[in-house]
């Protein structure tokens, strides 16, 4: 369950310290549980379900979700995180500036 928390984490962009103040824990909770040295309660799973945006089933390894090709740059990641946040003006702006780059691309 530890390994399969930390997978999910990483493939989300987290790091363990954001990951525990989303959960609103300390970073060596959030360790320890990837670790196996702490048991995972049904709150703290919902909580971690949660924060990193998976089903309860997904986290627990039940029900993967197909990889769909999606990014595991983190940076990326983050930054997308970002930008869905963005006013819809500032967000079709950003994404003219991005068609325009993509598009010099050979």
């Amino acid at each position: 369950m530890g390994e399969r928390l930390a997978q999910i984490r990483k493939e989300r962009g987290f790091t363990q310290a954001e990951l525990a103040e989303k959960v609103g824990i300390l970073q060596n909770i959030v360790s320890a549980h990837e670790r196996g040295r702490l048991r995972l309660s049904a709150e703290m799973l919902i909580r971690f379900a949660r924060a990193l945006d998976v089903s309860t089933d997904d986290l627990l390894g039940i029900q993967e979700k197909p990889s769909n090709g999606t990014t595991k740059n983190r940076r990326l990641l983050r930054r997308i995180s970002h930008i869905d946040k963005l006013s819809k003006r500032d967000q079709e702006a950003l994404l003219r500036t991005i068609d325009a780059f993509l598009a010099k691309e050979p």
